[in-house]
C-alpha cells in the first residue's frame, strides 16, 4: 500500500511538472555559445541562405559590451540579448530586429554612444535599439488592482495610457516586438528576482504586455505571459491549478484523443484534408473561466479545444457543417470570427458541443488563419532585406489605431481594419508581405 503510494505521489510530481512545463523555459546557464548556435539555427530554418553577417556582428559587440555584467541569476549577463533574440527569431523577424534584440541593452547599460551604434550597424538597427531603450523608462506606479480599492479604477486608467503611449513613442512596430520579448524573458527569469519586485514586474506584466499582445494578436506571447503572470501573482492559484489539471490528466487525455479520432474519421469520409490536434487551455484562461463563472476546476469540463485547420475557407464552413451534424451545439456558444474577425486580425470558427454528454471547444481555420492567430502582426510580413521598411511606417500607424480604438472590447467593429490572410488584408490595411491560402 505504501510503495503505491508512493509510486502515485511519484507519478503527480511528473504530471505537475509536465504541466508547468507547458511554459517555455530557457536553461538558465545554458553557454552564450550554445545559445548563440541555437540563434543561428533558427534564423537559417526560415530563411537558410540570407547573410547573417549582421547577427554576427550583433553578437560580438553585445558580447564584448556586457563582458564584465552579470544578471541576479549570476550568469552572464549576454545570455538576456541572446534568449530576447531567440524569442524573435521564433517569431521568424527580419535580421535587423534580431540584431537590435541582441543589442537592445547597450546604449542604455554600457559605454557604447548612438553615434558608435549608427556608424557600425546603420540608422534602422539604431532607431530600433533607441526606441526600445526610451520604452525602459515607462512603469506603472500603482499596482492594487483589488476590485474593492479605490485605486482599481486608478490602476486601469494609468495601463490603458501606458499602452498607447507605448505605440506612440514606438516610431516602428518592431520596437514593440522586441520589448514583448524583453518582457517574455524577464518573465521566465523571475525567480531570481525579490518578491515585491516579482509582484511589481507580473502585475505590469499582466496590464500592460499581456494585453499588447493580444491586441496585436501574438497569442504565442500573450499566453506564457499571462500564465507567468498568474504563476507570481497568484501562487496558490497557479499551483494549485497546476495539481489538479494534471491529477485529472490521463483521464482527459484519453477523452481527447478518443474525440480528435473521431472528428479525423468524419472529416477524412468527407474528403476534406486536414489537420486535427487537441489541445489543453493554458492556465490562466481556466483560473479566469473559475473566477467568472465561480466555479471550481471540477465544475469546468471544457478545459481543451479540439482544433481543425483545413486549406480554404471553404472546407471551413464544410467542416462546421460536419460538427453541427455530428455533435449537439451549444446554444450561444457560436462565433463566426471568418466572417466578421476580431480587430487584432483574429479569424476562426469557435463552437462549443456535446460529445459522450460533455462539452469541448472546437476551433476550425485555414494554415493562414492560424499563423495569423499564433503570430498576429508578425506574420503578415516576410523575412526579406529591404521588404519591411518600406510600409513599416503604415504598420505603425495601423497598429497605434488599433490599440486607441480597442481599449478592453475583443469584439466591437474593425473600424481600423482587420487582417484578411485569404484576401490580402483591407483597403485601409498594409498588405505587403501578406500569406495568403
Amino acid at each position: 500500500m505504501e510503495e503505491e503510494k508512493r509510486i502515485s505521489e511519484e507519478e503527480l510530481k511528473k504530471d505537475v511538472a509536465a504541466a508547468e512545463a507547458r511554459i517555455r523555459k530557457t536553461d538558465d546557464f545554458t553557454s552564450p555559445e550554445e545559445l548563440y548556435g541555437e540563434l543561428i539555427a533558427s534564423v537559417k530554418k526560415y530563411h537558410p541562405s540570407d547573410d547573417i553577417s549582421l547577427i554576427e556582428k550583433a553578437y560580438r559587440v553585445a558580447a564584448d559590451a556586457h563582458k564584465d555584467q552579470k544578471r541576479k541569476s549570476g550568469e552572464p549577463y549576454i545570455i538576456h540579448p541572446l534568449c530576447v533574440a531567440i524569442i524573435l527569431a521564433e517569431l521568424e523577424l527580419d535580421k535587423e530586429t534580431i540584431a537590435a534584440g541582441l543589442l537592445h541593452d547597450v546604449l542604455e547599460d554600457t559605454v557604447m554612444t548612438e553615434e558608435q551604434m549608427r556608424e557600425e550597424f546603420g540608422d534602422e538597427v539604431l532607431l530600433l535599439v533607441d526606441g526600445v531603450t526610451k520604452l525602459q523608462h515607462l512603469h506603472l506606479t500603482v499596482y492594487n488592482k483589488n476590485p474593492q480599492d479605490k485605486n482599481a479604477d486608478r490602476l486601469e486608467m494609468q495601463a490603458e495610457n501606458l499602452r498607447k503611449m507605448f505605440l506612440a513613442m514606438a516610431k516602428d512596430i518592431r520596437v514593440i516586438m522586441i520589448k514583448l520579448a524583453d518582457r517574455l524573458h524577464n518573465m521566465r527569469t523571475l525567480k531570481y528576482q525579490s518578491k515585491e519586485a516579482q509582484q511589481r514586474i507580473a502585475r505590469e506584466t499582466q496590464e500592460i504586455y499581456c494585453p499588447i499582445a493580444q491586441r496585436l494578436g501574438i497569442s504565442k506571447i500573450k499566453i506564457e505571459l499571462e500564465d507567468l503572470s498568474l504563476k507570481y501573482l497568484e501562487p496558490e492559484a497557479y499551483y494549485d491549478l497546476v495539481e489538479k489539471v494534471a491529477l485529472r490528466k490521463n483521464v482527459r487525455d484519453a477523452y481527447v484523443q478518443g474525440l480528435v479520432a473521431d472528428v479525423r474519421r468524419e472529416i477524412e469520409e468527407a474528403g476534406i484534408k486536414a489537420e486535427i490536434s487537441g489541445r489543453a487551455k493554458h492556465f490562466f484562461s481556466i483560473y479566469k473561466k473559475m473566477v467568472n463563472q465561480n466555479k471550481t476546476i471540477d465544475q469546468i469540463y471544457d478545459l481543451f479545444a479540439i482544433r481543425i485547420i483545413v486549406d480554404t475557407v471553404k472546407d471551413c464552413y464544410a467542416a462546421l457543417g460536419i460538427m453541427h451534424e455530428k455533435y449537439k451545439p451549444i446554444p450561444g456558444r457560436f462565433k463566426d470570427y471568418i466572417a466578421m474577425p476580431k480587430p487584432n486580425g483574429y479569424r476562426s470558427i469557435h463552437m462549443t458541443v456535446y460529445a459522450y454528454g460533455l462539452p469541448f471547444e472546437v476551433q476550425i481555420r485555414t494554415h493562414a488563419m492560424h499563423q495569423a492567430a499564433e503570430y498576429g502582426i508578425v506574420a503578415h510580413w516576410k523575412y526579406k532585406q529591404g521588404e519591411t521598411s518600406g510600409n513599416m511606417d503604415q504598420w505603425t500607424n495601423w497598429a497605434r489605431k488599433l490599440i486607441e480604438e480597442q481599449q478592453n472590447s475583443d469584439d466591437m467593429e474593425c473600424s481600423a481594419g482587420c487582417w484578411n490572410p485569404d484576401t490580402k488584408g483591407q483597403a485601409d490595411f498594409p498588405t505587403k508581405g501578406f500569406y495568403t491560402d
